[in-house]
């Protein structure tokens, strides 16, 4: 073979990866998806949308205590995530600006506390009952208030600093850490996913459809886990 065919061979050959990288490329790009359709943001790293092993489908929530949008959400997550019984992952997103100067860290610290102190139950019931009060809430020390009488219409004794050691706070940082890489830009940032797929759900009166969706996309049930135990 010449110089020449074995450079126009090298060519193509390198023209048909690039075709094949391009086409990845782009296939990746398409696998992302939102409900309703053309909705949702582009973000940068997808590999956290997903279950914990051996989990079919689960809601991943990106939420601020103080916004007004994820108080909206919280009643509609919550009756999906109980009548399909699947989990659901809330992780705090600190909006800062106005939201900081209504408590928004400092509801989310109390929130650690009683999930790790109290029971996970509580600090649900607690995030619920901060969305349910966001009108009456206009400062810090409203937060600090309201917060005080969660502890004490549920007999729990409330300590007088929730983080001494600054773990908790860490936990909540390390949640918008996780969002930024993400790419997530707003909340609630609300994601369907099973162990190949999620979906960003823009409207919450397309969750139940959603969840209907990806979760005949998850495959036969207890999938995941036979797969799991097979690799070990």
């Amino acid at each position: 073979m010449r110089l020449t065919d074995m450079r126009c061979v090298r060519s193509a050959v390198v023209a048909a990866g690039l075709a094949i990288t391009m086409t990845l490329g782009l296939a990746a790009a398409s696998a992302q998806r939102a409900a309703p359709a053309g909705s949702g943001e582009t973000f940068k790293d997808t590999s956290m949308l997903k279950p914990p092993p051996g989990v079919r489908v689960a809601i991943i929530e990106f939420q601020d205590l103080t916004c007004p949008a994820c108080a909206r959400a919280f009643p509609v997550v919550h009756a999906a995530v109980a009548r399909y019984n699947i989990p659901l992952y809330q992780r705090d997103f600190l909006l800062g600006g106005e939201h900081a100067m209504l408590g928004d860290a400092e509801a989310a610290v109390w929130a650690r506390y009683l999930q790790d102190k109290v029971s996970p139950k509580v600090a649900d019931d607690y995030r619920g009952a901060v969305f349910a009060a966001q009108s009456g809430i206009q400062s810090k020390d409203d937060m600090l208030s309201f917060t005080r009488r969660f502890f004490q219409s549920h007999g729990v004794q409330m300590p007088f600093v929730a983080d001494p050691s600054g773990e908790l706070m860490k936990e909540v940082q390390a949640d918008k850490a996780q969002g930024e890489k993400i790419g997530v830009q707003h909340t609630p940032t609300i994601i369907v996913c099973n162990q190949h797929e999620w979906v960003q759900v823009t409207d919450v009166s397309q969750l139940y459809h959603t969840i209907d969706q990806v979760t005949a996309e998850a495959g036969p049930a207890g999938a995941a886990v036979a797969k799991k135990t097979a690799a070990h």
